[in-house]
């Protein structure tokens, strides 16, 4: 056999036993007449040594020795006279008594240490190597885990794992499909998954009242830290449900995550937020709540006093930043620049410090002290604090003002990695009218039922009213980045078919798109529910990073190119013209 054990197994208890280990050579030290090698697997570190009395071959065979070289380790366990108390293994060595070299390895481009000398971008190259590492082995390992745990968790209650396609009819809604080129069927294409949303809920109407899956999706779009084409999903329907039956089942699951993951305990309900209280107060629909500082409006506070910037605005907010009042003039000549980059948008920013000598503003020409200290009073700033203030458009500035104070956040080291702030969101717009294209788009999916008080205005043939309509769904928001979403659907032909007629499409396009769906809700489809988490993200935020590379095995950079194997690439001409592809492209 190659080994015996592992390199992180070994103890104090094995001293004095014939061992054989296998692994990776993490580096070599000589010192005097002794060598010592650092010998490394996946489950950990063994120190081997070779001392004054080895023999000549086995002294010659250490000598070629080189990082990363794979060997097989004889010998038997010692107790360390030096003992390292940062490794398991630290109390014990191998005395060798053979090597065996299994594969000699290059001189690696990076150090294979948790701190690495190697840029990202050559480490996703060598991505292989960069897996060997212990900080990328810990997170493979926190997902697997935290897999496992759904797994447990979800069967516990009744829920069935099931599988669905991958190749799939493309259903142009939301973001890009990808698509894939069928040779069987020439100028036809399958798509791959944004999500198995209509087959989780045929699977309800079959009867299959709780489904999960950990399954892959595909979304060709923009990427960004927490982003990348194909994702991971904890993807769950249940049936004869409504919405606090999906949020107490998943809010269990995810206690118990905590739990058993991070060994933290929530005894108390998650908190829970509407929508448009996440807006007024947070300035996204994804809030994080480790911290205070609220959005404040003071539109009436501030109007009518001859500033002109705040009486044409329709909407005046801001926030109260405890104990920034002493931020320089440079500093806040800093931060209204900051506000004014075009991902912001705003045009300005006012300040007001409470200082103990007295308040002062950018604008004390046009208030009274009376003034700012009912704008101070309102705002509930103390003496030490400092209140930013934009103002312009409703929904703009109040997204503006939560960038802004998410960024005062991360100044102020508000946002602890460590701290964890679980929240639900619920009752979003159903709908949102696009001005250029002069139609309404779903804000979730077009599956994805009206709150059922607001059926009527559902049905109404008045615009504005349509755009009144709360869905009956909800967000898991956790550290203000969001993990899961999910509706009560619509299980009722008829609503189905109006869902599609204000999403603007004609009968024949519903049809084609989804008439097998449409067809299934008449076969006696139950009341049905559910929600995905991304795992990806779950991952990266247990393990306290908020860029979810380090959690995919292999994933892709910001350009969505796999840089280890160079892809996407090219197909020659012989696949294009099986597939009855044609390139327009110009090289």
């Amino acid at each position: 056999m190659y080994r015996t054990h592992s390199c992180g197994e070994l103890r104090i208890n094995n001293v004095g036993e014939q061992v054989t280990l296998a692994g990776w050579v993490q580096r070599i030290r000589k010192m005097g007449g002794m060598s010592f090698i650092d010998l490394r697997d996946r489950y950990g570190i063994t120190q081997l040594t070779i001392d004054e009395s080895a023999s000549k071959d086995l002294n010659t065979a250490a000598e070629k020795l080189g990082r990363e070289f794979v060997i097989q380790a004889k010998g038997v366990v010692t107790e360390r006279t030096s003992k390292n108390s940062k490794l398991p293994t630290g109390d014990v060595e191998i005395k060798l008594t053979d090597i065996t070299v299994l594969n000699a390895s290059l001189v690696p481009p990076f150090t294979i240490e948790d701190e690495s000398d190697g840029g990202e971008e050559i480490r996703a190259k060598y991505r292989y190597l960069d897996l060997r590492r212990n900080p990328l082995k810990k997170a493979l390992e926190l997902r697997h885990k935290m897999a496992q745990e759904v797994r447990k968790y979800l069967d516990g209650i009744g829920f069935m794992e099931i599988e669905t396609p991958v190749l799939i009819k493309s259903t142009p809604e939301g973001a890009r499909d990808f698509v894939v080129p069928s040779r069987m069927n020439p100028g036809e294409f399958y798509a791959l998954p944004q999500s198995p949303q209509t087959f989780k809920q045929l699977l309800m109407v079959a009867g299959y009242d709780r489904y999960f899956q950990i399954v892959r999706c595909f979304r060709d779009e923009d990427l960004r830290a927490d982003r990348q084409p194909e994702f991971t999903q904890i993807d769950c329907e249940m049936a004869f449900v409504e919405r606090e039956d999906i949020l107490n089942t998943f809010e269990g699951m995810i206690k118990a995550l905590f739990k058993n993951i991070l060994n933290l305990e929530f005894n108390e309900a998650f908190p829970r937020m509407s929508y448009a209280d996440a807006m007024n107060f947070y300035g996204s629909d994804k809030p994080d709540i480790r911290f205070g500082m609220k959005i404040t409006d003071i539109t009436s506070l501030v109007q009518g006093k001859n500033f002109p910037v705040f009486d044409s605005a329709e909407y005046v907010g801001g926030i109260c930043v405890e104990g920034a009042a002493v931020y320089t003039r440079k500093q806040l000549d800093e931060l209204t620049e900051w506000v004014k980059r075009p991902q912001i948008g705003a045009k300005g920013l006012v300040y007001i410090r409470v200082a103990e000598d007295g308040i002062k503003s950018s604008v004390d020409k046009f208030y009274s002290p009376e003034d700012f200290t009912a704008i101070a009073k309102t705002m509930g700033a103390k003496v030490g604090d400092l209140i930013l203030i934009l103002a312009g458009d409703s929904k703009k500035t109040k997204e503006a003002a939560g960038t802004l104070r998410i960024e005062m956040g991360n100044r102020l080291g508000l946002r602890n990695n460590s701290v964890y702030a679980p929240l639900w969101v619920y009752d979003f717009p159903l709908l949102e009218w696009d001005e250029e294209t002069q139609r309404f788009y779903a804000m979730h999916h077009p599956f994805t039922s009206p709150k059922p008080e607001d059926m009527d205005k559902f049905n109404s043939s008045d615009k504005n009213e349509i755009a009144l309509v709360c869905a009956n769904a909800y967000d898991f928001v956790l550290n203000g980045t969001e993990i899961g979403g999910g509706s009560i659907r619509i299980h009722d032909s008829v609503v189905q078919q109006r869902m599609f007629e204000v999403l603007g499409f004609s009968a024949e396009e519903a049809a084609y798109k989804f008439d097998f769906i449409i067809n299934a809700f008449k076969y006696g489809a139950p009341p049905h529910g559910g929600i995905a988490f991304g795992f990806d993200r779950f991952c990266a935020l247990f393990g306290g990073q908020e860029t979810i590379r380090d959690y995919i095995a292999f994933p892709k950079n910001n350009a969505g190119r796999d840089v280890m194997l160079d892809a996407p690439s090219k197909i020659d001409e012989v696949q294009m013209k099986e597939l009855c592809l044609k390139s327009t492209v110009t090289l």
